[in-house]
């Protein structure tokens, strides 16, 4: 019977094979409730048809807001895999804590907002932008890391992240030269910044 299972269990796997690279499975935070399930059963983060995350309805907040908050969190430390204010923050696990904070689940993962609506140039950023980029390999153009713009429109584009480089931690970082090489997409959820 063991093998049974086993067996089935390796089918799947082998029946997955050449399909894009997204996770089935996400978790995320709000306060101290960790919530997991697939990607369809997320209550917020909205899938198209091809299972990827295209919208994040932002309800009644607005760009000001999101921002605001974000930077009561500068100065947090730098921390792989944590969505946990007291331990430290990654990049995602900082924007999940923002969102969640909120009441807004977003997927756990950087790479997870590639399809979200819609880009816009970096010319373009307002605050509230989310600014995705590659991971420090700026040679593998996947996205893994990302930020949230806060500078205003007309100044140098800045960013606050949470960084395992030399900030190692929270903190607000100009579009500089090094940024500018990892730089994927800027993505817009507030449709207010448009007007």
């Amino acid at each position: 019977m063991r093998y049974k299972y086993l067996l089935l269990f390796v089918l799947g796997l082998c029946a997955s094979c050449g399909e894009p690279r997204r996770p089935d499975y996400v978790i995320t935070q709000t306060g101290d409730t960790v919530i997991g399930g697939k990607r369809d059963t997320l209550p917020s983060a909205i899938p198209d048809s091809a299972g990827y995350f295209t919208k994040v309805p932002i309800g009644n907040l607005c760009p000001e807001q999101l921002v605001t908050f974000a930077n009561t969190l500068k100065g947090t430390p730098y921390k792989y895999a944590s969505t946990d204010p007291a331990e430290g923050f990654d990049c995602s696990g900082f924007i999940t804590y923002v969102f969640n904070h909120f009441g807004i689940k977003v997927p756990r993962r950087s790479f997870d907002f590639v399809h979200v609506d819609h880009e816009v140039k970096i010319s373009n950023a307002k605050p509230g932008d989310l600014i995705l980029f590659t991971g420090t390999d700026s040679t593998d153009r996947e996205v893994g890391h990302m930020g949230i713009v806060v500078s205003k429109p007309g100044d140098t584009v800045s960013f606050i992240h949470s960084t395992s480089g030399k900030g190692k931690g929270v903190v607000i970082t100009p579009f500089n030269s090094y940024y500018a090489g990892r730089y994927v997409k800027t993505i817009r959820i507030f449709p207010q910044n448009d007007r």
